[in-house]
């Protein structure tokens, strides 16, 4: 579980950095100019970074159902070797739906403009320019969009499911509503990060319709809001982790006391002796 959790928070922190630095340099300088090279480069990474993280979603689902479901199987199931298959299978996946998309892309021939209405590379504002038809490259985005949300959120909603069932069954009282509480949680927050790109995919199809701004608002909700919530969700919502921290808290609070006093005492000391001089 931590190390999943773990491998989850770098995902996150992968995707943002790829983005707001670029960002806050257009924001702050001006610093708008982009590559079409660097363009398709930073679209490749922030898609295979968002169908990576959901697999990584999976995978902490499917820990869960062992661990709920399978107990007495979980350390022969769930063992350093199956993490390692589940991350290969993850990282294969990506590159494999995400490479046609981008290899389209790239034999576009780009001549309507030089200017994306956006602040990250996405497949449909950079077809957007293109001078031809890119029907096949708009049907390949949206396939592998839909593939990808309806598959991942199936197997979730299968996996959720059998856990509450199970848990229903064996537990009562605080522990049942713990349960309900922890699950429902994870499924919510998984079904909003579909939802949104979902929602994303499509609302770039609607260009004549919904605006730039509306738009980007979208895609800033897709590509940012899981990064700043899941610390929250996944982190501080697993009862070691927040001992852990308050801990840590408290200790560096007490080391920062402690420092502060001794200063003061040695202050005073040297001001006495003064005195006496």
């Amino acid at each position: 579980m931590y190390i999943l959790i773990s491998i989850l928070f770098s995902v996150n922190i992968s995707c943002t950095t790829s983005i707001i630095p670029k960002l806050l340099l257009g924001l702050a300088f001006n610093m708008n100019e982009i590559t079409l090279a660097g363009c398709l480069m930073q679209m490749f990474y922030i898609y295979f970074m968002a169908i990576f993280e959901s697999a990584v979603i999976l995978s902490m689902a499917l820990d869960r159902f062992v661990a709920i479901c399978r107990p007495l199987r979980y350390n022969d199931i769930m063992t350093n070797q199956t993490l390692i298959y589940l991350v290969t299978f993850g990282i294969t996946r990506s590159a494999l739906f995400v490479s046609p998309m981008v290899i389209l892309a790239s034999y576009v021939q780009y001549c309507k403009s030089n200017i994306i209405m956006n602040f990250v590379c996405e497949n449909m504002g950079l077809l957007s320019l293109a001078c031809g038809s890119t029907t096949k490259q708009e049907i390949v985005g949206l396939l592998v969009r839909i593939f990808i949300t309806v598959l991942d959120s199936g197997l979730l909603l299968l996996s959720y499911s059998s856990i509450l069932y199970t848990a229903m069954k064996v537990i009562s009282g605080k522990a049942r509503h713990k349960a309900l509480n922890t699950c429902g949680t994870h499924l919510l927050v998984a079904m909003f990060l579909y939802t949104c790109a979902l929602v994303s995919s499509i609302v770039y199809r609607m260009q004549s319709l919904i605006s730039y701004d509306v738009q980007n608002l979208f895609n800033a909700i897709y590509l940012m809001i899981p990064a700043t919530i899941n610390p929250f969700i996944y982190g501080l919502g697993v009862k070691e982790i927040r001992n852990s921290l308050t801990r840590s808290w408290k200790k560096r609070g007490s080391l920062v006391f402690s420092s502060k006093h001794d200063q003061k005492k040695k202050t005073f000391v040297l001001r006495v002796m003064s005195e006496e001089k």
